[in-house]
Formats: C-alpha cells, structure tokens, sequence
C-alpha cells in the first residue's frame, strides 16, 4: 500500500488503533515540548502522576512567554519549572535564549520523529520532516510520564506545490492562501502535507511558516517531506547524523487534495479579527499604521530579519511608525548581529527586543487602541496584543517593510529588487552553552522542586454525575478563542499557575460579571457557537471551569485541542443543533449523562425547569473518550489503569 507521508510516521509510532480517521489510535512519543506559559501546568500536573522521571527520549522546558517580570510571579515560574527540569531530566532553556519553536527547530528537530507540545504552534517542527502537533498540558504530561498520546487519527490533505514564488511574495502568503481556502475551520481533524516540485525551492525556514501558521485552520500539523533542503539545514546546524530522506510513496493516496502555483500568488493580509479573514493586499483600503512587528512567534528567522533589513537598508521608517523586531532565537540575534542586519534595521529606527515571544501574546508592545497595528504574527484574535480594542492584521515580512516605510499598509509588489546581507554560519553550540543537559538519574532525587506561593496545583474534578441541575452561566458566538477565557497580556497570564486567580479573568471581554455569577451559582453552563476554543492550547481554559463547578458546555462545534483539553479535564463537549438557543439563567435539567456514557448513546435530553423537553444535544465522542468521562478526567483514568505505559524506545 503507497502510504502518504503523514502515515508513514505515524504508523512507525503506533502502539495501538487503526489509521482510519476519527478512530482512536495511540502513539508513541520521541520528543516533548514545553513551554513556560503551559508549562507550570503541565508540570504539576506530572507530579500528580507519582513517577520519578521523564520517560521520553527528550524533554525539553522553555522559558519564552512570562518574561516581563512587572513582579516576582514570573520568576516563581521560572525557578519552579528549572528545578522540576533538574528534578525529572528534562532540559531547560532560559528566559531570553528564543522561542520554543524555532529553537527546537535548530536544535532538536529529526526527520521522522514524533513530537508532541504544550504548546499549538509546536507543529512548527513539520518543517523538518517530523509530525509535530500540539496539545493540553495534562496529555503532554501523560505522554512525558511514557503513557504516550491519544488522539483521534487525523485525514490527510495533500498539497502539491507547483511553480516559484516571485519576488516579494513569500512563504507566509502560501499559508494566508490557504487559511484564505479553508478559514479558521476548514482544517479541523487534518494534517496538511505538502509535495511537489514547489517544495524544493522553500527554505527550511520558510517551510516552518506554513507549518507554524496552518494551525489556523484547526489543523492538527503540517508536513514537508525531509529533503536536499533539510539536509543543509541540519548540516549548517551541526546535526548532519540526523537527516533522513522522507517523502510520500508514489501513488500515496489523501483524503484531499489542492493544488497551489506558487507563481501565481500575490502578498495577502489578515484583516482584523481573524487569520481567517484573508484580503490580497492590493485590494485593501488605504489603511494607515500606527504599529508594524515583525518576527516573534513567526517570521522570526534570519531569512525573514536579512528580508525587512534589506528594504529599509539606508531608508528611515515612517514617522507615525512604531517598528519593533524579534528575533526567534539568540543563534538567530547572534547572526544578524555578525552579518549587519541588526545595524540596518536600528539605523531604519527600529526597536530590537529579546528573542522571546513578547508582543505576539501581549507582553510588550500593545498598540493604541483602534489604531491599525501590522504584525508577521499568526494570530490576531481580538484583545491577543494586550489592547481590548485593537485593530491588528497579519502579513508577510516584506509587506511589513514597505509598510513601515510608507506608514500605511503597501503592496511590496513591484518594488526595486532586495539584496539581502549573506548570512555568516550559525552557531550551533550556542544552545548547548544555554540549554542545560539532564543530570545523571541518580543525582535527580537530591534536587528539591522551589514551588512558590503563587504556583497551585490545578483541582481535580469531582466524579461525573448522572442527573444535575445548572444553570446557563453565558452564550457566546462563533470562533471564541481560549484567549477569551484565559487572556493574553501581562497581568492576566502572570497568574496562569494558579487557576483560582486566572479564573476572575474569563470571559471579562464578553462579560465582565461571569466568574462573579460563576461563584454566586455554583457553577452552570456555557452555551457557545462553531469552533469554540480555537487558538492557544493553553489548558486553563478546561481548568477555570472545573474550578468554578461547570460539568459540560454546550457549542456547534469544537476546536481540536480545547475539545481535548475539557474531555481530559473531565468536562463533557456536548454538541448543540443550530436551532438550540439558550438565554443567561435558564435551567437545564441533565438526566442520565453519566449512563448515556456508558451505554454508548449518541444524543441526550436536555429538559427545562418546567419537566417539558427543551433540547437534544450529541454526544459525539470516541470510546477512548467516554472512558476518560466515565473515570473524571484524564489524570484519574491514567491512576485506575486506564492506560498502560509504553515501553521505553531507543534514544532519539
């Protein structure tokens, strides 16, 4: 049978299920990756399991989100998450040493590994040949703990890439297309795997950008074939031992496929609020900047730095322009420092930070209030800058430079030919100098775990009831993202490890009473519409309501990680028809969720205060799921032997 190569990797990992899709299959992880954000979860959440260390070949804890330090809760963090690095034998990379994705890419990445990641955008990793994917921090935990990861077996959509993009058009504008093609839902339960002869003229770096950004669509990850491209790139990053050649069969069959003639692309922009919302930028009104940023989470590679220095090189930005740069990694400032890309770009006026992931989730960098900002970033969901009534649209790094040349936003297209500055080799022990190395197995248990006052370990949910009665807490409308429920920006994401103060901090965009209301009930419903919880994997989102008492939510449809999120945190995704309006303080009687579990029933009655039936919700989950349900979460499955640990493999 010719395999695609999504199924080529996963069926090298898999320990049990059949790739079909939608069925449950589990695999076994090689590489995990946290993030200092999720991390502080996650890693209490691995306590919780009882098991004295990391049971993966590589583990690896980054600190790049909580760094602004306004006072000492980032710092809690930081010194908790380094000695449970110490403690359990993961690696660490310290705060201001670069983003976890594009570090991992430089420095971890192996063709045809299986990396999971509490972080969505982990997938960046696809870039290099790997399946890379991103969940919940509990299901990273499990699969750190050497349980391995679950999840329902994605389809596959094959992209064939023909053609050379022209000047000024980039990798960024192939994955605005597609998000343009399929919108914030179209990629729910796929993998997008790219081919063809296209391929071979994008960097590796620029793969990283689709790979990045088609999260976006709901995807569960992107995959490039590991090639000639790969090769150098793991030769310049002194790894040449770890190219392999990977690529899809001939005649490998997908479940779709599209087509995409580079040549025929033009630079494309994300108008506010949603990467969704795709224009081609010579179609937009004229829209005047207050704010371009360019780098952080993406396009933060030397290629697109050396790309912007280029076309502001001898040229001073816009007046009215706040430019800023971030770099992805210290290898990558370094570089840009040697080659004179870091000198072109101050002497344009721009403002260097740290290589972390800063403006991107509102650490830094909020722009004024109604005033367009234009970002490189992957996301401009309403409030993420740090600004509630912002204004942010997304694009390339050579629109963001002509952009911040003429203060408005500009089609690149047509402009004089760059040159970029020729990059020196990069550094690649800089990250062995930074990132610390696993301590000997038997020297771990000597290192103490500092947790401070402000780091919580999440509550456990109570057993699943069969019959309850709550109340409908809040409806909400389509693509609400897990930034609404625990917000990006300084003040909010200081208190991510500790969920009884994130919680005052759900839903205050929609409606600043819920937790009040929340708290004064007891807890109840949320009532919401399609693509509830896309975005971030952040699990906060799952644990706030456990914390304030809330057993299930009710939308038209779910995004694949928060839906996973509030399965594992013992949280039932009930699934609403079209017509099933709800109105703040209606009461829901549920009777017999719990049996309907067990018995496999697909729908279950919803009935109103006066005894009449009022609506019929979907259960539309996997067996593996209901079990999780029926054991009141994913941490109580794992205790009551719901799930074996996996034999450890070979070092990868």
């Amino acid at each position: 049978m010719a395999d695609n190569l999504t199924y080529k990797i996963l069926r090298a990992h898999l320990v049990a299920g059949d790739l079909r899709p939608g069925s449950d299959i589990t695999v076994r992880t090689d590489q995990v990756l946290l993030e200092d954000a999720t991390g502080t979860m996650a890693a209490m959440q691995f306590e919780e399991l009882g098991i004295d260390s990391v049971r993966v070949p590589l583990a690896v804890m980054y600190v790049d989100h909580n760094v602004l330090q306004i006072d000492d809760k980032n710092m809690q963090d930081h010194t908790y998450l380094r000695t449970f690095s110490a403690r359990y034998g993961l690696r660490y990379s310290p705060a201001g040493h670069g983003i976890s994705h594009y570090i991992h890419l430089e420095r971890f990445s192996k063709p045809g590994a299986l990396i999971l990641g509490a972080d969505s955008h982990t997938s960046t990793a696809g870039a290099a040949g790997m399946f890379a994917t991103g969940a919940g921090g509990l299901e990273v935990a499990v699969a750190m703990g050497g349980y391995g990861f679950d999840f329902p077996c994605p389809r596959v959509i094959g992209v064939e890439l023909t053609g050379r993009l022209r000047d000024a058009v980039e990798p960024k504008d192939v994955v605005l297309e597609i998000l343009r093609q399929y919108g914030v839902r179209g990629g729910r339960g796929s993998v997008f795997e790219f081919h063809g002869d296209g391929v071979r003229t994008l960097t590796t770096s620029g793969r990283a950008t689709i790979a990045n950004m088609i999260i976006e669509t709901g995807a569960t990850t992107a995959v490039f074939p590991s090639d000639r491209e790969t090769e150098k790139w793991l030769v310049a990053q002194g790894r040449p031992q770890d190219f392999t050649a990977l690529e899809a069969d001939d005649g490998a069959a997908y479940d779709e496929r599209i087509t995409i003639d580079l040549a025929k692309l033009a630079p494309l922009v994300a108008v506010p609020h949603s990467p969704g919302n795709v224009l081609p930028v010579s179609e937009l009104p004229d829209t005047p900047l207050a704010q371009v940023c360019v780098g952080s989470s993406v396009n933060s590679s030397y290629d697109d730095l050396a790309t912007v220095a280029a076309a502001l090189r001898g040229k001073t930005i816009h007046p009215r322009i706040q430019l800023t740069v971030t770099p992805g990694s210290r290898q990558i400032l370094t570089t840009i420092i040697e080659s004179g890309v870091y000198q072109d770009l101050m002497a344009a006026g721009a403002r260097m930070l740290e290589p972390i992931c800063g403006p991107c989730v509102g650490i830094g960098q909020a722009p004024l209030q109604g005033a367009p900002s234009l970002r490189t970033f992957n996301r401009n969901f309403p409030g993420r800058s740090g600004t509630a009534e912002d204004q942010v649209y997304l694009c390339s790094p050579s629109t963001a430079a002509a952009s911040a040349l003429t203060g408005r936003i500009t089609d690149p297209s047509g402009r004089s030919p760059i040159q970029p500055r020729p990059a020196g080799a990069p550094d690649p022990a800089i990250h062995d100098r930074h990132i610390s190395s696993p301590l000997p197995v038997g020297d771990r248990t000597a290192i103490a775990v500092e947790r401070g006052p402000n780091l919580v370990s999440p509550q456990l949910p109570e057993p699943l009831g069969d019959d309850f009665v709550s109340r409908v807490l809040i409806t909400v409308g389509d693509d609400v993202s897990t930034g609404d429920m625990a917000p990006d920006g300084a003040i909010a994401m200081s208190v991510w490890s500790n969920i009884a103060l994130c919680a005052r901090f759900m839903f205050n965009r929609f409606d600043p009473a819920f937790f009040d209301r929340a708290q004064e009930w007891g807890g109840g419903v949320i009532v919401a519409g399609d693509n509830y919880g896309q975005g971030s994997s952040r699990e906060h989102a799952a644990l706030i309501p456990v914390y304030l008492g809330i057993r299930v939510i009710a939308a038209r449809s779910y995004a694949r990680i928060h839906r996973r999120n509030l399965i594992a945190a013992g949280i039932v995704p009930l699934v609403r028809s079209g017509g099933n309006d709800a109105a703040v303080g209606q009461t829901w009687n549920v009777i017999g969720l719990r049996q309907a579990l067990i018995e496999g029933a697909s729908t279950i009655d919803i009935t109103s205060e006066d005894g009449e039936s009022a609506l019929k919700l979907t259960l539309d989950l996997t067996d593996g799921e209901r079990s999780v349900l029926l054991a009141g979460g994913l941490l109580a499955h794992i205790r009551d032997g719901g799930r074996k640990r996996i034999p450890e493999p070979a070092l990868v």
